[in-house]
Formats: structure tokens, C-alpha cells, sequence
């Protein structure tokens, strides 16, 4: 069981970086996410949440990127995907 849910977009807090992507599988283990970006700076926290603007963006290639369970901290859905790198 989890509280991710399969096609919603997601940022991701894990004990080393943020992460951003849409999940595409989830389990005992790992998140799966597509269309994904590391997010080196959000800037204000609340503001990124609330407007989807972030300071640094580095979008991973096209693919599947894998985050594991057991190094998340928390998870929160977005609207939007960061894809462009700033």
C-alpha cells in the first residue's frame, strides 16, 4: 500500500536533494518517476509549492529515474514539472 498515486506529479524531499517527476510506479522499495528533475534550489520553500518557480533546475535525461523509499523524507503533489533548466 502507498500514498503515492500512479500518474500525479511529485516533489520529492529525500535526505540528500529534491526531486521532481511524475510517478509511474511505486514499490516495496522504490518510486519510479518519468519526466524527473533534480532541484538544486527551490528558492522559498511555500512560494516554489504555490507557484511552481524554482532557482535551479537540473532535469535528468528522458527515461525512468529511481528514488529510493527508504531515503524519502516527504512528498507533496505539484501541478506543474519543472523541464527547463535554470
Amino acid at each position: 500500500m502507498t500514498a503515492f498515486k500512479i500518474g500525479e506529479n511529485y516533489l520529492i524531499r529525500t535526505v540528500t536533494m529534491i526531486d521532481t517527476g511524475k510517478v509511474v510506479e511505486v514499490n516495496e522499495h522504490e518510486v519510479v518517476l518519468e519526466n524527473a528533475a533534480w532541484i538544486a534550489d527551490t528558492g522559498r520553500f511555500a512560494d516554489c509549492l504555490k507557484t511552481g518557480n524554482y532557482n535551479e533546475v537540473e532535469p535528468f535525461p528522458d527515461g525512468q529515474v529511481i528514488v529510493g523509499r527508504g531515503a524519502i523524507i516527504d512528498a507533496v503533489r505539484i501541478e506543474k514539472l519543472p523541464r527547463t533548466q535554470r
